[in-house]
């Protein structure tokens, strides 16, 4: 990305404050508890090994244990309903009827997991809601490695709720008890927005770019991977020792935030994380207008586009991360009737995505415009998802997931727009300052994105 873009983007002054806050301090970095390297200065982690890293590991690990747990659990809850209801059409990967009127049985088993899923992510998105926003801006002062590591264990406490319902045939609702306890420690979103906003904090305008493509890299490696090992692991020794590997990587990925990421900022003991400024930061960000009379103040037409940024947002990510467990279901009952084997390779199709629509996002901008890139990936997903819709055989199946190649491109481009939209003022640690964290918090976690797709 060209300078004269960033300043585009970014007023001087801005830029600036960022590269100063990246930038050594003598006096900072003579203190015993940092250390110099290079052009950054690092808090060094207690007790930590010889060779400080970055955040990438965390990212992969984090990944690779929810890829790996996604089609298994939804396999789980089927095997166990099936149970439950006395249905066993699909034991052994193959179904009992693939032709004639379906299964009322599989219906009923399809409805009553399809619902349980619901039930499950609904109440860790609605826990998730506002646990992320609090720590996620909480770190802007408090450091980004304690917003790795809680993730992390949360995480790895709800493999641990996993396993002890696998073993002792617990009831399926308390599947539901462990998504809570991972949404109450912020969950994926959480590491997925600290590790991009460390990124942002730790590289400069020129190295930025490639630090971002390694972080989508990894999480498209990490589902790839996870998914085809799950899928044979699963086929050959059953749920419980995979779910042993989700919990370790977990606990793997929070043990190496701990010994080896050096802080990117400053920790401020002053700073507060259960206070009301962050929600009320929430309802500021949907209901102040702005006057446009006011100089430095957003003017209404830009806060509607905020408004609808932010909705389309929401829309693409629901359906990204709405649609897995479905897949798996819709692979799994007539007329596919797909067995773990096959069900991993669908989901390893489906993390290709990260990767290829990397490599068109970037190729696609030589010869167009951002928004058309979004508007290319959005048909990309568009007609994957009719051709998955109407898929009856493994074939067809796998040419809708090819034909969903660029569905993640879409995705960097609204959080460009939307870290466009926020105004110098509002921005990293500014926004603190201004009482708006969230606004902060969206600028963190868009803020390396937006030197990707500009």
């Amino acid at each position: 990305m060209e300078d004269s873009d960033t300043r585009a983007i970014l007023p001087e002054d801005t830029l600036s404050s960022v590269d100063d806050e990246i930038r050594i301090n003598d006096t900072f970095c003579n203190n015993e508890e940092v250390e110099n390297k290079g052009h950054i200065c690092y808090t060094r982690p207690p007790f930590a090994c010889p060779l400080s890293v970055s955040v990438e590991p965390v990212l992969f690990l984090s990944m690779f244990s929810l890829s790996l747990q996604w089609p298994l659990s939804t396999q789980y809850l089927w095997d166990r309903i099936s149970e439950d209801v006395g249905y066993n059409g699909t034991k052994g990967g193959g179904c009992a009827n693939t032709s004639g009127p379906p299964d009322p049985l599989q219906k009923e088993v399809e409805t009553l997991t399809a619902h349980w899923n619901l039930y499950i992510n609904l109440g860790g998105f609605a826990v998730g809601l506002f646990v992320v926003t609090l720590l996620g801006s909480w770190s802007d002062q408090g450091g980004r490695r304690p917003v790795l590591i809680l993730p992390s264990l949360g995480l790895a406490l709800q493999a641990g709720v996993y396993l002890l319902v696998m073993y002792l045939k617990l009831p399926v609702a308390w599947f539901l008890l462990g998504r809570l306890l991972s949404g109450l420690s912020g969950d994926f979103n959480t590491i997925l927005a600290g590790c991009f906003a460390y990124v942002a904090d730790t590289s400069d305008r020129g190295s930025r770019t490639f630090r971002v493509a390694v972080l989508e890299a990894c999480l498209g490696l990490a589902g790839m991977l996870a998914s085809i090992i799950g899928g044979q692991w699963r086929r050959a020794q059953g749920y419980i020792n995979p779910f042993w590997l989700v919990l370790a990587t977990n606990l793997a990925a929070a043990l190496y935030a701990y010994l080896f990421v050096p802080e990117s900022v400053t920790p401020d003991p002053s700073a507060k994380l259960f206070t009301t400024r962050h929600h009320r930061a929430v309802y500021r960000l949907y209901s102040a207008l702005g006057d446009p009379t006011e100089a430095g103040s957003y003017t209404k037409w830009r806060r509607y586009k905020l408004w609808l940024y932010i909705f389309c947002f929401f829309l693409v990510v629901t359906v990204h991360f709405g649609s897995r467990e479905l897949f798996v279901l819709y692979e799994l009952s007539s007329p596919l009737c797909w067995g773990p084997g096959l069900i991993g390779w669908g989901s390893a199709a489906q993390n290709l995505a990260y990767l290829s629509s990397l490599l068109g996002l970037r190729t696609l901008q030589r010869c167009l415009e951002d928004s058309w890139v979004s508007l290319v990936g959005l048909a990309s997903n568009m007609t994957g998802l009719v051709v998955i819709s109407l898929a009856n055989t493994t074939e067809l199946m796998f040419t809708g997931y090819g034909l969903c190649f660029l569905y993640m491109a879409a995705t960097p481009v609204l959080r460009a727009k939307l870290s466009k939209l926020v105004g110098p003022e509002e921005q990293g640690e500014r926004a603190l300052s201004k009482e708006s964290p969230l606004l902060g918090y969206i600028h963190n976690m868009s803020r390396p994105l937006m030197y990707t797709v500009s």
